[in-house]
């Protein structure tokens, strides 16, 4: 008697039962979102269809992504996607992961552009090119710029903009402010660079082995990325304009000490949802 093909029910809770083997993975959420996406439904539509028998093309997509995630792959990179500041942006493996900390940066810029009519802002380093598209989408009348050195991580940034229609960013290929328009000063420059310890052993943890380490990794003590990024940014600010930089959650007493011994003014470190250091925003040099 042929053998009966599991139904949506059966399938998430045998997958749960494997994804509770790998560390750190919510296996039940996860495991819905992978069969939700090899069905292209929402999750939903599995509490909906408990019994439902999907298509064995379909289950094989299944299974090959709980492979993938089995093997440590990060879930955004498995799905192509991750959410962040409720936009869908693509991310390969060329981008880092956006965060939920990160969206502490796009908020402070936020709040510094108020009053300011059609304020220019710098992203440097957009990556996926999260940061640079929240300010984008919830501030239409500013100008972005996003700056990206590797192409890989540009190409993403330039097809999520396009994607979520946000014709107020232009972008540029180099290495932080030396991919700016050189006469061009702005009101706000961002960064979300990388800060990481070279010998960090959270580097060999969960999604981090999998991301590109050139974006994590800063020299010995991660700060090497920010020694170059504030002093090139000095050139860049109009007056009074704003530096604001993303960091570890123990380098925000670093940070303020490199600002300040580059004349930098107003010096604030604040702290992301889980109360750590993770901004400091500085205002240019007078």
């Amino acid at each position: 008697m042929a053998e009966t093909a599991p139904g949506i029910q059966q399938l998430v809770r045998d997958a749960a039962g494997r994804l509770e083997a790998l560390p750190h993975a919510n296996a039940r959420l996860e495991t819905e979102v992978l069969l939700a996406a090899a069905l292209d439904k929402p999750r939903t539509y599995l509490f909906a269809w408990p019994e439902k028998q999907p298509p064995a093309q379909q289950v094989r997509a299944f299974e090959q992504a709980v492979q993938r995630r089995l093997a440590g792959e990060p879930l955004a990179y498995i799905l192509g996607y991750r959410e962040f500041w409720s936009m869908r942006l693509e991310v390969t493996p060329d981008t880092l992961i956006p965060r939920p900390e990160t969206e502490l940066l796009a908020e402070l810029a936020l709040g510094h552009l108020q009053g300011i009519a059609e304020a220019r802002i710098a992203d440097l380093g957009t990556g996926s090119g999260a940061v640079a598209a929240a300010v984008a989408q919830s501030c239409r009348r500013c100008q972005v710029f996003a700056t990206e050195a590797a192409p890989a991580a540009l190409d993403v940034a330039r097809r999520n903009f396009r994607r979520l229609g946000l014709h107020n960013i232009d972008t540029g290929s180099g290495h932080w402010c030396q991919a700016l328009p050189p006469r061009q000063r702005f009101h706000l420059i961002l960064s979300n660079p990388p800060y990481v310890r070279a010998d960090d052993p959270r580097l060999k943890q969960g999604d981090l082995p999998w991301e590109p380490q050139a974006a994590l990794k800063a020299g010995p003590d991660g700060l090497d990325a920010l020694r170059e990024i504030i002093p090139q940014a000095r050139a860049h600010l109009a007056p009074a304009g704003r530096l604001l930089l993303e960091h570890g959650y123990d380098q925000g007493r670093a940070v303020r000490r490199l600002l300040q011994a580059d004349g930098y003014r107003g010096l604030e470190t604040h702290r992301d949802p889980a109360g750590h250091d993770r901004v400091t925003a500085a205002q240019a040099p007078a």
